[in-house]
This record gives C-alpha cells, sequence and structure tokens, in this order.
C-alpha cells in the first residue's frame, strides 16, 4: 500500500491551470510543496497590477509562490529539489532542460488537444477556427522541443457548432484535471504506459495576433463564422463600418446566394446585420460597438435604427 505522498511542483498561469491546481489540491495523495506562476502584470481599465488565477488559489491555500519573470531565474537545484514531479499548465515559460530533468519523475503537461495535433499556444482557438469536430486533452511526459514529449493519456472532447473559445476551454479544463489526477495515481502505481507522437500528424497552434482579429470579407462566411467563435473571448473578431469598430461575439451562416461585393452590408434587422462575403452571407447577432458593451444587433438598432443604411 503507498502512503508516502507524492510531492508536486505545480506551473501555471491562467484560469485552465487553477482548475487543474484545485483539483490537486483536493486530492490527499498529493502535497503542493511549492508554485510558480507568471508576474502580476496591469489589467483592466486602471492598469492595477494583477494576481494570475494561479496565484490567487495558491494564496488562498497558503502555498508558496515564485514568480520568475524568465525561465533563466530558475534554480533548479534548489527551487525543484525533493520533487517527485513538476506539473505544468499553461505556464506561459518555456523550461529548459536542466529544469525538465531535475524532479525524479521530471515534468508533466497538460495540453489541450489531441496531440500530435495543434501542439503549441492556442490549441483551443485554433481547432475551432479550422473547423476541427472534436480536440481534447493530452498528458504528456515533457522533453526541451515544443509539445514533443511521449503522451501518457488522452481525453477526447467534441466539438459543438456552437462552441466558443470559451465553452471548450471550461470543459477542457475539467477534463484534463480529472485525466491528470488518474494519470498521476498510475505513475505512482507504475501502471503508466508512454506513447511516443506520430510525426507525420504533426500541426501547429500558433499564437494569435491582433491583426487576425480582423475579418476579411472576402474569406467564405462558413471560415468567419468558425473565427468568430474561435476568438471569443479573446482577442474577439472586429470589423470597421463607418469609421466605427465592432467587435463581434455571435455569428450565423445563412444558405442563401449572395451577389453583392464581399464586406457589403445587405440588409440588417433585428434578427440580426445580413454582410455578404467571399462565399455565402454572415448574420451578425451580437455586437460591441466601439467604447460601449457586448449586445444584440436589435439592442443597438433601437437607439440607431438607421446607422446600417447604406444612404446614411
Amino acid at each position: 500500500m503507498i502512503t508516502t505522498e507524492f510531492r508536486l511542483g505545480f506551473a501555471g498561469t491562467p484560469a485552465i491551470a487553477a482548475v487543474v491546481l484545485e483539483h490537486l489540491l483536493h486530492d490527499p495523495e498529493f502535497q503542493i510543496c511549492k508554485v510558480y506562476t507568471q508576474p502580476d502584470r496591469p489589467a483592466g481599465r486602471g492598469q492595477k497590477l494583477s494576481m494570475s488565477p494561479v496565484k490567487q488559489l495558491a494564496k488562498q491555500h497558503g502555498l508558496p509562490v515564485s514568480q520568475p519573470e524568465k525561465s533563466a531565474e530558475f534554480d533548479a537545484e534548489q527551487d525543484l529539489a525533493g520533487l517527485d514531479i513538476l506539473v505544468v499548465v499553461a505556464y506561459g515559460l518555456i523550461l529548459p532542460a536542466a529544469i525538465l530533468q531535475r524532479p525524479r519523475l521530471g515534468c508533466i503537461n497538460v495540453h489541450t488537444s489531441l496531440l500530435p495535433r495543434w501542439r503549441g499556444a492556442a490549441p483551443i482557438q485554433r481547432a475551432i477556427e479550422a473547423g476541427d469536430t472534436e480536440t481534447g486533452v493530452s498528458i504528456m511526459q515533457m522533453q526541451a522541443g515544443l509539445d514533443t514529449g511521449p503522451i501518457l493519456k488522452q481525453v477526447i472532447c467534441p466539438i459543438t457548432t456552437a462552441d466558443t473559445s470559451a465553452t471548450l476551454h471550461d470543459r477542457l479544463a475539467l477534463l484534463g484535471a480529472n485525466a491528470l489526477v488518474e494519470t498521476l495515481h498510475k505513475i505512482r502505481q507504475g501502471s503508466v504506459h508512454p506513447v511516443a507522437q506520430e510525426q507525420n500528424q504533426v500541426t501547429y497552434a500558433g499564437k494569435i495576433s491582433k491583426q487576425e482579429a480582423s475579418l476579411d470579407w472576402s474569406m467564405p462566411a462558413v471560415e468567419l463564422e468558425r473565427k468568430i467563435r474561435a476568438f471569443y473571448p479573446s482577442p474577439v473578431a472586429q470589423t470597421e463600418f463607418k469609421q466605427t469598430i465592432f467587435r463581434i461575439q455571435e455569428a450565423k451562416v445563412l444558405d442563401q446566394p449572395v451577389n453583392e461585393p464581399p464586406g457589403t452590408v445587405i440588409s440588417y434587422s433585428e434578427d440580426g446585420i445580413d454582410v455578404a462575403t467571399g462565399a455565402g452571407i454572415l448574420r451578425l447577432i451580437k455586437i460591441q460597438p466601439e467604447g460601449k458593451r457586448m449586445m444584440a444587433v436589435r439592442e443597438f438598432l433601437n437607439g440607431r435604427p438607421e446607422f446600417f443604411s447604406r444612404t446614411k
């Protein structure tokens, strides 16, 4: 019978990492010895320094927290001494080999895709944007390369046609937390079996730039609709009309032919704003005018009923 606690370090920063950490904290077999997270960053309108979700949770539980600016500030001998495993979830720093090898059993990563598909920074967004019908979580033994290590466990998660990055993130966070706990127990029991990734199946989920948020109306409506869902809640897809920037949360593809140039407002009503695209029509349903909150199109039109008129 195993009675000794598993000594874990935890490195993570955003909300998804906090969900995983909370699951570990509720398992009596794990002892969280040290938490690593990104330094406090300015946030909100006042740009006040804000703690990451992981730091907030760690402080609530009285855990020691370290916030190195870069991986070179890690002292592998001192910081990771005595750890069985370092768990890494969306940490934000690339860890060199000296750190990955220091814990007794190395470092384990929770990655929100079915590796080797969507290695990299934005796997949730890229899966939705590409029109994938499923994604999942991979528990991976970390190596020095970008998400290249052997897979310890994978869990599949369907992607619905209504999913945004926000809704898919929340499901994957819970799946990842449960899969990690199960994997750590199997590691303790010596019953985990790493499987090498198929190199001919590799795709990359590059970091999303602000420029990508601007919609290109020459693209097909189906691709634009996926982009809108993929980029919500960040960076949020946007477009410009009559010198006003509109961010877009929700849209719908209309099964209708289009003869107008891409980007033309064909019609508008309380149901939405119908815009011509490179292939088909896209109806904008929820928009955020510059300087305002997100709202349904009908609410915007209550205050400015003729705004989308071609003659105004």
